[in-house]
């Protein structure tokens, strides 16, 4: 194997794990995203966490678009997306967390 066939063939399993990092990163907040819909429960979920984390997703997205780089970008602006959704739903009060949730489920 030439040393450019060997440098192609890391670079897609590199590609392989980062897509499938993303995708896992992405996916681990829709659970949580879809457990607030259904039951309208935040009490167990920390405002002050979910502040940080999405504050961290937009400034990993802010920093992609700097870059330049769609994955960067895309990765980070879906969880930053999902994350801002739980942080909003944990700081309503209930009326409206619970129309939020009735839109989103399509009651």
């Amino acid at each position: 194997m030439s040393p450019t066939a060997r440098i192609e063939f890391k670079m897609s399993w590199i590609t392989i794990i980062g897509s499938l990092a993303a995708i896992c990163s992405m996916a681990s907040f829709i659970p949580q995203a879809w457990r607030i819909v259904r039951t309208r429960d935040t009490q167990a979920i920390s405002p002050v966490m979910y502040r940080f984390t999405t504050t961290g997703f937009a400034l990993w997205t802010a920093y992609g678009v700097g870059l330049r780089e769609w994955p960067l970008i895309i990765t980070n602006g879906v969880c930053f997306l999902l994350a801002a959704f739980i942080l909003v739903m944990t700081l309503l009060p209930q009326r409206a967390k619970d129309r939020v949730a009735d839109q989103v489920s399509g009651k």
